[in-house]
């Protein structure tokens, strides 16, 4: 009896000592010392501790107080998800997702997404149901996606929310319903989600299920441009263009233009190829016109490749 209770004054001192390093780690990381959150990490991971080993991974995936290796993150990632830990089962599925540290396979990674998910993990719910929509790893079946969007939407998890709306919106697992997109877009854009501050601009551009306001566009175009969302920067260069909901303002249509164009939106650089060839906001330059109304081409947008036909249409057979 002695012994056992000995025993047991072990284990508890092991015990308090292990959350003590864990403390201490989780402290160091938060402040920047990565180093000695890794070193910490490391003691307790090799007494086989699961969220020491899923941390460690973090570590190495990230190049946190080690040298990058992706390797070494899914070694780790593994230790802990054979042990059950959801964290780690969800970052090992990420890497067989992108091919980081392992082989890429879809199937891999929709089977630890499913680990995870089948614990409430809301990040791995969304992910699994993107593989269910896109038929990657898994057969596709919109059903199954929205139905995993919605357990991670419900937990309030905001790209979920963006995701299950625009199931709603298309009606792709779901009944199309615009009220219900409506509802959780705006969950999703009241969180900052950029993806759905745009949709739900969109909403009221068109009029889809609303009646159409150009001003409530256009507050939701700014709210996801000033993110960087080029599909909103091209969105709110338009409302400028055409003054839709703000002041006609060739000047500012431009510059937002000109933000999407950067990150290769083929409408904006159709656009912004036509205010250079009108002179709408920027000095009239026909060359740079043609240079950026290609490159839409290029792309596939079909406006732009229109008008080069019109303005270069094909030669004749003989």
């Amino acid at each position: 009896m002695q012994k056992l209770s000995k025993s047991i004054c072990f284990i508890s001192g092991m015990l308090v000592a292990g959350a003590a390093h864990a403390g201490q780690a989780e402290r160091a990381y938060k402040r920047g010392d990565y180093a000695a959150a890794v070193l910490l990490w490391s003691v307790l991971a090799n007494t086989g501790d699961a969220q020491a080993e899923d941390n460690l991974g973090t570590a190495y995936a990230e190049g946190h107080g080690v040298t990058q290796d992706y390797l070494q993150a899914a070694a780790w990632y593994r230790k802990a998800a054979d042990q059950g830990d959801a964290q780690a089962e969800d970052n090992l599925a990420y890497l067989y997702d992108r091919g980081l540290g392992v082989k890429q396979d879809y199937a891999e990674a929709a089977i630890w997404y499913r680990k995870a998910a089948d614990q409430g993990l809301a990040d791995a719910q969304t992910d699994l149901g993107l593989l269910y929509r896109d038929g990657t790893g898994v057969p596709q079946d919109y059903r199954e996606a929205a139905t995993w969007f919605r357990e991670a939407a419900d937990q309030g998890t905001a790209v979920a929310q963006y995701f299950l709306g625009l199931a709603y919106l298309t009606g792709q697992g779901v009944a199309q319903d615009y009220a219900e997109a409506i509802a959780w877009y705006r969950k999703g854009a009241e969180q900052g989600n950029a993806l759905a501050q745009h949709d739900l601009g969109v909403v009221y551009a068109k009029g889809l299920g609303v009646t159409i306001d150009y001003a409530q566009a256009v507050s939701w175009f700014q709210k996801a441009a000033d993110q960087g969302n080029a599909a909103a920067e091209y969105d709110l260069g338009v409302s400028y263009y055409k003054g839709l909901g703000v002041p006609l303002d060739y000047v500012q249509a431009v510059s937002w233009f000109q933000k999407a164009a950067d990150q290769r939106n083929a409408g904006a650089e159709y656009n912004l190829g036509v205010a250079y060839l009108g002179g709408h906001g920027v000095k009239q330059d026909t060359a740079h016109a043609l240079i950026l109304i290609r490159k839409a081409a290029d792309q596939g947008d079909a406006t732009a490749k229109a008008y080069l036909i019109r303005l270069e249409p094909p030669a004749k057979k003989a």
